[in-house]
């Protein structure tokens, strides 16, 4: 059986380009077509995805933003890199409010600062997310 039969069947989801499966299968999803409805939707589900993908990693790990917008994006093929933005603004708000680090080469840094790809891993000190 394949990587993708078992979590289909045992309700994992698996990260197109990582093998290893992530977690319980995605918990909500989005269509590219509600961006543009309902930004503020996709605001709060980018947030929740990211907060969700970071739990299940390991308390020094990060995650990539294409990450997130793959497991929030419904639909295949390449419909999540509409996502790619509004996950980008979703890390840097979650960084705001101290529930996570943007980082470039293992530091973190500002929005000032950034040129080239991020990472997003959990602030230091905190290991769980808190609810809302």
């Amino acid at each position: 059986m394949t990587a993708t039969a078992t979590a289909t069947r045992t309700g994992l989801s698996e990260h197109r380009s990582h093998p290893r499966l992530v977690g319980p299968a995605r918990p909500a999803q989005c269509d590219t077509r509600v961006v543009a409805k309902d930004p503020q939707k996709v605001d709060r589900l980018v947030e929740r995805t990211i907060l969700t993908l970071l739990e299940r990693r390991g308390p020094t790990s990060s995650i990539c933003p294409s990450d997130a917008a793959r497991a929030a994006y419904a639909g295949e093929g390449e419909g999540w890199r509409a996502l790619m933005e509004p996950t980008r603004r979703a890390a840097w708000r979650l960084a705001s409010a101290g529930e996570v680090e943007v980082t470039q080469a293992g530091r973190p840094v500002t929005p000032a600062e950034v040129h080239g790809p991020i990472r997003i891993r959990r602030a230091r000190g905190r290991t769980t997310r808190t609810e809302p």
